[in-house]
């Protein structure tokens, strides 16, 4: 393989992505013709991967792997109650 040529997938805006959520509360894009890996859900997509990368910036409000899962459900809830229609 040409090194020159080579565009990782998890770095190419050329693929659709999803988003991947851990019951740590983690989030990850997922170039979508990958298998999902045991542990995780998706969350959103097949999207574009700029989308994908907005809704990570949306939805996870905190990288501190401390934070209590019960501030980040009531936090996940306002967005959704801000997203809504």
């Amino acid at each position: 393989m040409n090194s020159e040529n080579y565009t990782n997938p998890f770095d190419s805006d050329a693929h659709q992505f999803l988003v991947l959520k851990n019951t740590s509360g983690e989030y990850s894009l997922w170039p979508e013709f990958l298998d999902v890996p045991a542990g995780w859900e998706t969350v959103h997509g097949p999207d574009a991967r700029e989308a994908c990368s907005s809704y990570v910036d949306t939805h996870w409000l905190s990288i501190n792997p401390f934070v209590s899962q019960k501030a980040q459900q009531q936090t996940s809830q306002r967005v959704r109650e801000e997203e809504a229609p």
